[in-house]
């Protein structure tokens, strides 16, 4: 009895292009509309976030490592775990003469302020009082209520994700010059994929646009450039949950059900005239593929290159955001 008749054939990752060169290719610049792309927005920013902005990658705040110091909105935030590895978060000046907590030591899970020894176990002392904060295994989040000025939540929303022991995660962040609506603009813009990065995708093309709060995606068919003509082709969904988040979802072909979810977290306080926003982008990758498990296990040398990626796309994706918020600020933004 021939036992390969119930298998799923097995079917190579990649494919080869024999599409346009990049010229060649069609414009998308009709489109591409600047009110399709505005409502989007507007949308986006009208869902409540709770209060809750991403401070970082997860594993940056180590148990037994040193505090990390965030400006969030113009307010100084200071992160660290105890000794059990429980997130804790607060004012990033001390509160007795205002020494910068990110430089002071943790012992034994406590805080330990450098200049005159002021420990903070997490809990409300001495008129410090900490901030709430979450750790959903790849991003912590710290609630700041008089920044987000929201209702508050209990919990940040967070989309579904792959489970974390079939996947691979990485983190990356970069800063530019802009406020976080003109990064989530820039994500909610997937015409622009493979005109203004060639290098990564290709015959991009967008399947079905957003028709209202009920049908609030971007569905796109796009392909990966791996080298040369290899790609490998997929289908994702661009959807954004929250004021200041946009996630990229694959749903059809390779790797589905991973995720990419973009994070613009202010660093200035609103109406800076110099604002600067934080991307904070985190992949988390899957694969139903058998040989997955060895990307797994390889992850700690995959994330420096998954970073790399990372940051290639987003140092000219921020130059689009600067780009963008350099024209609203002076008035010359079209529309």
């Amino acid at each position: 009895m021939d036992d390969r008749a119930g298998r799923t054939r097995w079917t190579p990752p990649l494919r080869r292009r024999n599409g346009p060169r990049w010229a060649e290719q069609a414009p998308t610049w009709r489109a591409a509309r600047p009110g399709l792309i505005a409502d989007a927005l507007k949308r986006a920013s009208a869902r409540p976030s709770g209060n809750w902005f991403v401070a970082g990658a997860s594993r940056d705040v180590r148990p037994g490592g040193g505090p990390r110091g965030r400006t969030i909105g113009g307010v100084e935030v200071v992160l660290w775990r105890s000794d059990s590895g429980e997130l804790r978060a607060g004012p990033g000046a001390c509160p007795h003469l205002g020494a910068p907590l990110r430089d002071s030591r943790v012992v034994c899970g406590t805080l330990v302020c450098h200049w005159h020894g002021l420990a903070l176990d997490g809990s409300p002392t001495a008129g410090w009082q900490p901030f709430p904060v979450h750790d959903d295994g790849v991003l912590v989040w710290v609630r700041l209520d008089a920044l987000g000025g929201e209702e508050p939540s209990e919990r940040p929303v967070i989309p579904p994700r792959p489970e974390a022991p079939g996947a691979v995660d990485s983190v990356y962040t970069g800063v530019g010059r802009c406020e976080p609506q003109d990064v989530v603009a820039n994500r909610l813009d997937p015409w622009h994929g493979s005109w203004f990065h060639p290098y990564s995708f290709v015959d991009l093309q967008v399947v079905r646009e957003p028709e209202g709060e009920e049908d609030d995606a971007f569905v796109v068919d796009v392909s990966f450039r791996v080298a040369g003509r290899l790609v490998v082709p997929v289908r994702a969904e661009f959807t954004a949950p929250e004021p200041r988040t946009v996630v990229m979802r694959i749903t059809d072909g390779e790797g589905a059900s991973s995720v990419v979810e973009t994070h613009a977290t202010p660093l200035t306080r609103a109406g800076d005239e110099r604002p600067r926003t934080a991307v904070v982008e985190a992949v988390i990758a899957t694969s139903e593929r058998r040989g997955f498990a060895l990307a797994r296990a390889a992850a700690p040398a995959l994330r420096p290159l998954m970073r790399h990626t990372a940051g290639r796309l987003w140092r000219d994706d921020l130059a689009y955001a600067e780009r963008r918020w350099e024209l609203r600020s002076t008035g010359r933004f079209p529309g």
